[in-house]
């Protein structure tokens, strides 16, 4: 990360500037108390930075929840990210080109994202990112 900040410093010092500018209120429940990878934490910016744009561009929300967090599953642990707003929503189509690099970031990592919406409720934005194998 930027100056040798930990993603959960990054991740803070930019939700904080986005909400400001923004006037849309941000609720963080998880971050990693950990670090992460580096490649794993290019991915969680790059996918957050272009959830919090379609948040600002799209959704008319008032607020945007974040949960990034180390996950324990059936005994192997990984990478959460969940972006959820509480905005319009949109009807599934073609995914836009900040979808696509959401998802092309989490694959660099070796992970999957996906993007559920409900119009008149709001979008989640769903990344994982395993555990290496060791």
């Amino acid at each position: 990360m930027r100056g040798g900040q930990t993603l959960a410093e990054a991740l803070e010092s930019h939700l904080a500037e986005w909400s400001e500018r923004t006037g849309i209120a941000v609720e963080t429940w998880a971050l990693p108390a950990t670090d992460v990878p580096s490649k794993v934490s290019r991915a969680v910016m790059t996918a957050m930075g272009e959830a919090l744009a379609n948040v600002e561009q799209h959704s008319g929300a008032g607020t945007v929840s974040i949960t990034v967090s180390i996950a324990v599953t059936v005994g192997k642990s990984g990478l959460r990210m969940t972006v959820s707003d509480n905005g319009r929503g949109f009807v599934a189509g073609a995914p836009g080109r900040g979808i696509a690099r959401m998802r092309a970031a989490f694959a660099e990592a070796g992970g999957r994202l996906s993007v559920s919406s409900v119009p008149g409720e709001g979008t989640t934005v769903s990344g994982v990112v395993p555990a290496p194998r060791r």
